[in-house]
């Protein structure tokens, strides 16, 4: 629970609001390593990453494929259709 107090003294987000007299950290562990080590740790982060992706199976992947090619065939078919109107509109309208 947050106690009420008196003052306008704002605390200091991740610490105490007195001073515990230590100097904040310049860097971090970023600092400490080369940039040969920081690419490396950055492919291992993307591998484990990937390794935590639930993969489609064989036959989801298929379901979800024939779904999207059929949406995309209806909007084309929708797109196609409102086009074809409205061009014969205007050769109605400007002859």
């Amino acid at each position: 629970m947050t106690e009420i107090t008196d003052t306008t003294e704002v605390p200091e987000p991740g610490g105490s609001s007195e001073g515990s007299g230590k100097k904040p950290r310049k860097g971090g562990k970023r600092a400490k390593k080369g940039p040969l080590a920081r690419l490396a740790l950055f492919y291992r982060q993307i591998i484990a990453e990937l390794r935590k992706v639930v993969w489609p199976t064989r036959q989801q992947l298929s379901t979800y494929t024939t779904v999207v090619i059929v949406f995309v065939v209806i909007i084309i078919a929708l797109v196609f259709v409102i086009d074809y109107g409205l061009t014969e509109v205007m050769k109605h309208v400007f002859g």
